[in-house]
């Protein structure tokens, strides 16, 4: 197998977290607790926790790492939405990062079959 670093669901997931930085960078400050934290928190999860995975000694222990990304991907679009709401981000904004969320999650659940399917 390719280096982690090499692989395109990981660099798809990079390139999501800069896209979500860029958003919240522009949130107002009394969120840089609260939502703010909470949505960087998400995204920076869904590659740290893909590279964990492809570090482990097993299958099964990369396929839980990698369910632990998709779960992160769902709790960010969950933020994304509420950041829309509060009116933080446009309404195009919110379909880019959606779209982007989107395809991270394919490639996602691709590789998690992948691994499923070496068993």
């Amino acid at each position: 197998m390719k280096d982690y670093t090499e692989l395109e669901v990981w660099i798809a997931s990079r390139k999501l977290v800069k896209t979500v930085y860029g958003l919240t960078s522009k949130f107002p400050n009394t969120e840089i607790y609260s939502l703010t934290n909470q949505i960087n928190r998400s995204v920076i999860s869904v590659p740290s926790n893909i590279a964990e995975g492809i570090g482990r000694q097993s299958d099964k222990e990369t396929i839980q790492f990698l369910y632990i990304s998709k779960g992160s991907l769902f709790e960010l679009e969950t933020q994304l939405y509420l950041a829309y709401d509060l009116e933080y981000i446009s309404k195009d904004q919110l379909e880019n990062v959606l779209n982007e969320t989107t395809s991270s999650k394919k490639l996602l659940n691709g590789f998690i079959n992948y691994f499923k399917s070496k068993k």
